[in-house]
């Protein structure tokens, strides 16, 4: 009889994290470490007794850290790369440059934080990154770190000196990490920017050296990061979270003493204080995120510009934005021409942008925020109108969005009246924040519940599961039968809002985000089948089977049955730790059945 469905493929497995790091940095040129920089023993020693050599640990969090200045003959040059290993490109250090420094006449002086995105070079990976993967299995689909991007955290400082000639000291700091925990990186710039400025390598060399002693980004647990002395308290969320709820512990314990900082979110931004100017068009402003339409943020600075970007892809939360998003893009980004071409419609991506000539570049895109200054929290900005794509002319024209854009939904006025009157009580921004999201999560739940129940109709029933065929296939997503679902089980079930919800869901059906969304879904269904498979076989009498088999066949379903090991350990598959360990023994069995010589091949296969 041959054994079907059971075949897998891919490299062996890398056992342990930490063996598999060692062996893969064994295999590259040694690190070069910084003149001067020389590590201790001891250092070197605690690294080694973790299981990572020197700056593994801060590459679990950090790519490097960039410092970048003004030159008057070159313009803007990156001054330190910081571990002096850490590769960067010449198109990747170009990028860096420019998105470092603001690129308006909007007179940044004293100290600006801000963030920006852009794309890794194609053809290289970090292979540490690789290997960290298994903590993305447990992060919410929106934080999962995008292989393709990279993200850079800057603190920039612009004030006047007499003694250079140019009038100014210009320099930003530049965190760049695969991790879009940007409330986190904004907090560590704020801890060791300033001091950097005043003593800049040596400190910027220990700071790094702290960032390398802390434990890897795990979700789901309280870590404590010491950083210049400094302690920082953060729990990194994790997919079984419930939506819209904070785990961090606060600060109650006697032995949180010498804890510095605590951090409620290491990714969410100010949400009401991005959303004040425009929070009459939140709504209308979800569904164009929901969409995946094309944005422009048109605002004064690189602040703002990437403060509303980030919080425009957050609205929609838990969804991920699928597309691609610049919190702060400017004229010399590599991917210009091909986001301010008119030959062909604008892409799916939010863009923010500062300087004027987007004003005349981007007229055509079909929607449009213009900011104003940001005001600091418990200050309310007028109340920007929707207007007229053809109204905005250059960057000076009023604030508003601009858009021909008709919702699909009517709008909640509740909500309205509930930020209206927090604003006339003088509630802080911080609980219209937590009032918005819960609005914005409510709203995306309610929208995306239907979806979830119809897609989990598509799974097949786990008595159809035979140890001894592949796992079965989804059903097909068909559009029609879903839409029929809605009229019992739509968004009416849990959301007030009236509207056109079928045409909402028929454009989101023909979006990114939906392709995004599905892609994922049917991965993680695809990968429960394969567990409910494993399961199947581990149920059943394999050493019965294999009496009833020749030794050809029983080799071959040793080889495959390893192979669904493999598979389950390099694709995380959703398989509890007794399922696996039964399937072991299932194996060793079998293999003491066969004859001496076939035993020692198998077992050899085992170890290699």
């Amino acid at each position: 009889m041959a054994l079907r469905g059971l075949a897998g493929s891919g490299p062996g497995s890398r056992g342990p994290l930490d063996e598999a790091v060692a062996a893969d940095k064994e295999r590259e040129a040694p690190a070069v470490v910084v003149a001067g920089a020389t590590p201790e023993d001891d250092e070197e020693d605690e690294g080694r007794s973790r299981g990572l050599l020197r700056w593994d640990g801060f590459s679990a969090w950090l790519h490097c850290v960039c410092v970048v200045g003004f030159d008057l003959e070159l313009g803007q040059a990156v001054e330190v790369i910081y571990p002096q290993h850490s590769k960067l490109t010449d198109k990747e250090k170009t990028n860096i440059c420019y998105l470092s420094f603001p690129d308006s006449n909007s007179g940044c002086l004293g100290d600006t934080q801000f963030c920006f995105r852009f794309r890794q070079s194609s053809g290289r990976r970090v292979s540490l990154h690789c290997l960290l993967d298994q903590f993305d299995k447990d992060l919410p689909v929106y934080l999962k770190k995008d292989p393709a991007y990279f993200y850079g955290y800057v603190y920039f400082r612009q004030v006047r000196d007499k003694t250079l000639k140019r009038g100014y000291f210009q320099k930003s700091l530049v965190l760049i990490s695969k991790l879009p925990y940007i409330h986190f990186f904004h907090t560590v710039l704020k801890q060791i920017a300033p001091e950097y400025f005043e003593k800049n390598e040596p400190y910027l060399e220990a700071a790094c050296n702290d960032v390398d002693r802390w434990p890897a980004p795990v979700p789901g647990k309280t870590l404590y990061l010491p950083i210049m002395g400094v302690v920082m308290k953060v729990r990194i969320p994790t997919c079984h979270d419930k939506p819209g709820t904070t785990q961090i512990v606060q600060l109650t314990q006697q032995g949180d003493a010498h804890i510095s900082v605590i951090l409620p979110t290491v990714h969410e931004v100010d949400l009401f204080r991005c959303f004040c100017p425009v929070f009459l068009h939140s709504q209308m402003l979800w569904e164009l995120v929901l969409l995946g339409e094309p944005l422009v943020v048109m605002a004064p600075s690189p602040s703002e510009s990437s403060e509303t970007v980030l919080a425009l892809v957050n609205c929609i939360s838990p969804l991920k934005y699928f597309s691609d998003f610049r919190p702060y893009f400017t004229i010399h980004d590599s991917e210009f021409r091909e986001y301010t071409t008119r030959t062909q419609a604008p892409p799916s991506v939010i863009l923010g942008v500062t300087n004027p000539f987007f004003a005349k570049t981007l007229q055509h895109w079909p929607h449009i925020i213009r900011i104003g200054d940001l005001k600091p929290a418990g200050e309310i900005p007028k109340q920007v109108k929707v207007k007229k794509l053809k109204n905005l002319k250059t960057l000076d024209s009023k604030p508003g969005v601009y858009t021909s854009y008709k919702p699909y939904l009517n709008r909640d006025e509740d909500i309205i009246k509930q930020l209206q009157k927090g604003v006339q009580q003088k509630r802080p921004s911080e609980a219209q924040s937590v009032i918005l999201r819960r609005y914005f999560l409510e709203l995306t739940q309610s929208f995306i519940i239907p979806l979830e129940r119809y897609v989990a109709s598509l799974m097949p029933l786990q008595k159809s599961i035979s140890p001894w065929k592949s796992p079965p296939q989804l059903r097909q997503f068909l559009p029609e039968e879903f839409m029929k679902t809605l009229e019992k089980t739509g968004p009416q079930l849990t959301s007030r809002i009236k509207g056109d919800w079928i045409g909402l869901y028929r454009h989101f059906l023909k979006s990114p985000n939906f392709d995004g969304w599905f892609k994922t879904r049917r991965k993680e269904m695809t990968q429960k089948l394969e567990a409910l498979h494993l399961e199947a076989l581990c149920e059943e009498d394999l050493l019965l089977w294999t009496q009833k088999h020749t030794e050809v066949e029983t080799v071959d379903l040793v080889l495959k049955l390893k192979n669904k090991l493999l598979q389950a350990d390099r694709e995380h598959l959703p398989v509890k730790p007794d399922t696996m360990e039964k399937l072991r023994t299932h194996i060793d069995a079998i293999i003491l059945a066969l004859p001496e010589d076939l035993q020692g091949i198998l077992l050899k296969t085992s170890m290699t």
